[in-house]
């Protein structure tokens, strides 16, 4: 049963008004409430928001199909994750897994009709909310502030992918 959520309030929230804006605080906020908000708006569409990603980058990708690993990188997830969530979507007949025609240890992941349907009428939710969620700022900021952000992004993987400097990985 999902409960509904307060509505948010327009003004940020700190710990005290002098207190600093952290980037890891303030990242998981909005992931957190975005991921939240999206789940109970597609919840009757019984998907969830890490199926309909997978969904997207199906539908966007290579028509005979993506591998596990692709998408495993596509979606920055574990591959037990992403195996667990593909098997619920394979059986609910979302999408299909099919043998690699190169790589006995890889499968294809095919979108099915019914998966293709439900990003469809997911895909307007989101988009739906992806308008209301960036009306906070004006107009001509949304361009820019969606590329800052994937700077950010981008530099958050390259940060993951070398640890600093007298640190080894484990």
């Amino acid at each position: 049963m999902l409960r509904a959520m307060p509505e948010p309030s327009t003004a940020p929230q700190s710990a005290s008004p002098a207190a600093p804006k952290r980037l890891p605080v303030l990242l998981r906020r909005a992931w957190f409430a975005l991921n939240q908000t999206f789940r109970q708006r597609v919840a009757h569409l019984r998907i969830t928001p890490d199926q309909f990603s997978i969904l997207r980058w199906l539908n966007e990708g290579d028509p005979q199909g993506l591998t596990q690993r692709t998408l495993t990188n596509l979606m920055a997830s574990d591959p037990n994750t992403i195996t667990s969530t593909l098997a619920r979507m394979e059986k609910s007949g979302l999408i299909a897994r099919l043998p690699h025609e190169r790589d006995r240890r890889a499968h294809r992941v095919k979108l099915q009709p019914a998966g293709r349907r439900a990003f469809e009428k997911a895909r307007k939710v989101a988009m739906e909310l992806q308008e209301q969620v960036l009306a906070a700022l004006p107009p001509d900021r949304r361009p820019a502030f969606l590329d800052e952000l994937e700077l950010i992004a981008h530099s958050c993987a390259a940060a993951a992918e070398k640890p600093p400097a007298g640190t080894r990985r484990r």
